[in-house]
């Protein structure tokens, strides 16, 4: 019997995806992670945005076009905020965020748990990539205003020092990388006495480099800054959600940080790591932004030089604290996302040829017919001409020649 693993989230659904993947292979299934005729399907949904449910709901029907007959079970964030939208699709099961390896037992019915309260151990999920994804932390205790998440994920769960370090000492025998995610990673430890630099200097030993999914500017200091230093085997890319650079935004997001104390954490950064590559997430659009405010978060994203900016029009969810405010026209919201979006092109531009001729390691991660390609320490797409001595999975010292694509042509030191 052959299963079809769909995964419609973030990195924390890929790890629980492919804990679930391996569960279904350890029980004698056929696994996919694709869009592909099976037997059984299970979709990790997400409802971060409207659009991300939207796709939710329109997944079930896509994997119908592959077997009609198919088995659909639902789990995740869109089937734990409102299981009612999958009810009448046919679905053989719906469950929430919690207990997700129990869709390995193929049950039947609604069974959308409590969220928990401690941090769910799943089965360890191989991977066969040279970069691999470690789950250290579930929940969020932030509560901003437009956010849905800490209500389907539920309050912070951080996974044992212990239980993170056997992982990655494992995963260390067949990768190069390990990216460490969470829904708040940064509020790792909070829960159970510890901060991200005890588990920074934990990992020191381990043979392979890190890098932190995501970051909150408020973990920020020269502690955690020192401890990844000091280890060296920290990348130094470091994606900040900044979400707006104007503080009248920023408060009415409940985002807990000025404009002014971003840019001095930048700073610090910067400080330890001089080539860092410093990324964001920036909200356009959000109900109380203005055109002034806009304008305000336009400058001080230029001011920053961020090496990408990742921007998302502002997403009514209903129940959280911003909803009843009337949202901004879509079509000033649209201009406002084409202007953003030209100036974090700019700034990939200027990131990368700042980048030039420097001595960069890189992971070496997917191939074509002409180029074996890979991520450098700072998180630029290095692509190397193929050849004999360039595989996949290894680390290389390189050196970036030109702008290629979206990152740079070169070659090994």
């Amino acid at each position: 019997m052959k299963v079809a693993i769909i995964n419609l989230g973030c990195k924390v659904n890929q790890c629980e995806c492919d804990s679930i993947a391996e569960r279904f292979k350890k029980d004698g299934f056929e696994v996919a992670q694709e869009f592909c005729p099976a037997d059984v399907y299970v979709i990790n949904t997400c409802a971060v945005t409207q659009e991300a449910e939207k796709k939710s709901r329109q997944c079930v029907a896509r994997v119908r076009k592959y077997n009609p007959e198919g088995k659909v079970y639902v789990i995740g964030c869109a089937s734990q905020k409102n299981p009612d939208q999958f009810d009448n699709k046919g679905v053989t099961y719906i469950g929430g965020n919690a207990a997700k390896m129990a869709v390995c037992d193929l049950p039947v019915g609604v069974d959308v748990k409590p969220l928990p309260t401690k941090f769910e151990t799943m089965d360890l999920g191989y991977g066969s990539h040279a970069r691999e994804v470690v789950k250290i932390e579930d929940g969020c205790n932030n509560f901003c205003t437009y956010c849905i998440v800490p209500y389907l994920r539920g309050r912070v769960r951080s996974r044992s020092i212990d239980d993170i370090l056997c992982e990655c000492r494992l995963r260390a025998l067949s990768c190069r990388e390990i990216v460490l995610t969470g829904i708040n990673t940064s509020a790792w430890g909070e829960d159970i006495g510890y901060k991200l630099s005890d588990l920074v200097k934990a990992l020191k030993d381990v043979p392979v480099r890190f890098r932190f999914g995501s970051l909150e500017v408020n973990v920020v200091d020269a502690k955690l800054l020192r401890a990844m230093k000091d280890g060296g085997n920290f990348c130094d890319h470091f994606h900040l959600s900044l979400q707006s650079g104007d503080d009248g935004t920023l408060k009415d997001m409940n985002r807990h940080y000025t404009s002014a104390q971003f840019a001095e954490k930048v700073r610090l950064i910067r400080d330890y790591f001089p080539q860092a590559a410093i990324t964001t997430d920036i909200i356009v659009g959000f109900a109380t932004e203005t055109d002034e405010r806009f304008d305000n978060s336009l400058a001080f994203a230029r001011s920053i030089r961020f090496a990408n900016i990742h921007v998302f029009p502002y997403s009514r969810r209903a129940g959280t604290k911003a909803y009843p405010i009337p949202p901004v026209d879509p079509q000033v919201v649209s201009e406002r996302v084409k202007r953003m979006t030209a100036l974090k092109n700019e700034l990939i531009d200027d990131y990368l040829h700042s980048n030039i001729g420097y001595r960069l390691q890189a992971v070496m991660e997917t191939e074509d017919d002409l180029f074996v390609v890979g991520h450098t320490v700072n998180y630029i797409k290095i692509y190397l001409p193929r050849s004999s001595s360039v595989k996949i999975g290894e680390m290389y010292e390189v050196v970036g020649t030109e702008i290629y694509k979206d990152g740079l042509l070169g070659k090994r030191v």
